[in-house]
């Protein structure tokens, strides 16, 4: 008969977070420094500790499986956007959007508007990191072009993709959210809303703030930059056909990686009808290590010499060093001994919807994995939720708000790593400025506090 795995304890359980948070913080925080380094001391503490405890070496090896394995398509994902980056400046597409949004977008209304067409191009494709990837990397050459706090520009990209992303049945983690606490999809984008939309103003507003105060738009790089993008890029609108593939996937239910897939071939065709001299090496060494600027202006060479599978190397080694770290956490049995005892205290709408939040946050910063953050909270409350007579969709608004939206905070979890990745600004620059995320969980936790749209299963409707 197989022995059972050692019981962790609360103390225990609490005692190892609380040590793990302090490690990892002080790391990025403290020294600054990236967070690949501080997760592995924090894994070589938790492994020894876990053979001290009389796990054995296969239990271990279990939680780094259990892990990484958790990853696998995101991380295949992220090798496909570092490949369709590389291609999609090579065939002008970036380009091409860049000197569109120069002349679109006003300089006095930059921050808001791309907020704004972030969110809404979010919203048809469902997918955040598809429009950070794209079009954030576009609207990142303009505000800094223009002059404006890169970090900003960040800011209002992805709390923009967030939104739309959150908002979108075509989203995977809205589905996911709804999928997991058995709400129906649009009665759970419905009830969305009541935090959502209130975030979504305040950082509207924010945002408008912020583009005035930091008023150090320069024109003159403006025209000089469109001027370069013109005589080194093909600027046209055929190139913006990958952009509307984009959406015609998305609308016909086309899986990301297929999707990406046509996208890269469609590219490349655009890159032979534009240069039908361009060899396959060519191809080859631009899906392998990106594309390379060479204008002759720094800026844009800068901004635009990027993409490729090497460029998210770095961040697929911190992602699946945080998600073996999240593994450990789960298969060692670390999470339930600090979850689980929660449940015996909720006695009341308010604190039982505050605990799920806080749980999904703390999933987010402990595991790193968006998912997860949704799913394991909606495996512990799930059975509270329906003996305090509240409606799937509070579940699976409360899950959304602690655990979708924060995993692009945390430096060291898959959205904040891969964002900072690809537009080159690191998580801990943009997250002041990442305001949907901020004032989601805080409009959600109001939101329970006062029992404005809270939906219960006697409710009328449970939108």
């Amino acid at each position: 008969m197989q022995k059972s795995k050692p019981a962790v304890s609360l103390a225990e359980g609490i005692i190892i977070l609380l040590i793990m948070i302090a490690i990892m913080s002080f790391g990025v925080i403290g020294l600054g420094v990236s967070p690949e380094v501080p997760i592995l001391i924090s894994i070589m503490l938790l492994v020894f500790w876990a053979k001290f405890k009389g796990f054995k070496w296969d239990d271990i090896d279990e939680g780094f499986v259990i892990g990484v394995k958790n990853g696998i398509v995101p991380l295949f994902i992220f090798l496909l956007i570092g490949s369709l980056i590389g291609v999609w400046i090579a065939s002008g597409v970036i380009p091409s959007l860049m000197v569109f949004g120069f002349h679109l977008i006003n300089v006095n209304w930059f921050l808001p508007s791309i907020f704004l067409v972030c969110a809404l191009v979010g919203t048809f494709i469902g997918s955040a990191f598809t429009v950070i990837s794209t079009l954030g990397i576009a609207f990142m050459g303009i505000g800094i072009t223009m002059g404006m706090n890169p970090a900003m520009i960040a800011g209002a990209v992805i709390s923009g993709a967030v939104f739309g992303d959150k908002s979108s049945p075509l989203s995977a983690t809205v589905n996911l959210a709804s999928a997991v606490s058995g709400a129906d999809l649009i009665d759970h984008i419905k009830n969305l809303m009541w935090s959502t939309i209130p975030a979504m103003l305040t950082s509207f507003v924010l945002f408008i703030f912020l583009n005035h105060s930091d008023g150090r738009a320069n024109l003159r790089n403006v025209n000089q930059t469109v001027n370069v993008l013109n005589a080194n890029f093909y600027i046209s609108l055929w190139a913006i056909i990958p952009v509307v593939l984009l959406l015609v996937c998305a609308w016909t239910h086309i899986p990301t990686i297929p999707t990406l897939f046509i996208n890269i071939v469609v590219s490349i065709a655009l890159l032979f009808i534009q240069n039908p001299h361009t060899s396959l090496v060519q191809i080859n060494n631009l899906i392998t290590n990106g594309f390379v600027a060479k204008t002759s202006n720094k800026t844009v060479n800068t901004l635009l010499s990027r993409g490729g599978i090497s460029s998210m190397m770095s961040t697929m080694a911190l992602i699946m060093i945080a998600l073996a770290f999240g593994g450990l956490l789960m298969h060692l049995g670390i999470i339930d001994a600090v979850i689980k005892p929660l449940t015996k205290h909720l006695n009341s709408d308010a604190k039982l919807i505050i605990t799920v939040i806080l749980t999904a946050i703390g999933v987010n910063i402990f595991v790193g994995e968006q998912f997860l953050s949704e799913i394991l909270p909606a495996n512990a409350f799930k059975k509270v939720f329906k003996e305090q007579g509240l409606a799937p969709v509070a579940l699976s608004r409360a899950i959304e708000d602690g655990g979708t939206v924060i995993n692009y905070l945390v430096p060291w979890g898959v959205a904040g790593a891969f964002i900072a990745s690809t537009l080159g600004v690191p998580a801990i620059h943009f997250a002041p400025f990442l305001f949907l995320s901020i004032f989601s969980p805080i409009f959600s936790i109001l939101s329970a506090l006062t029992g404005i749209g809270i939906k219960h299963f006697n409710d009328k409707a449970t939108i």
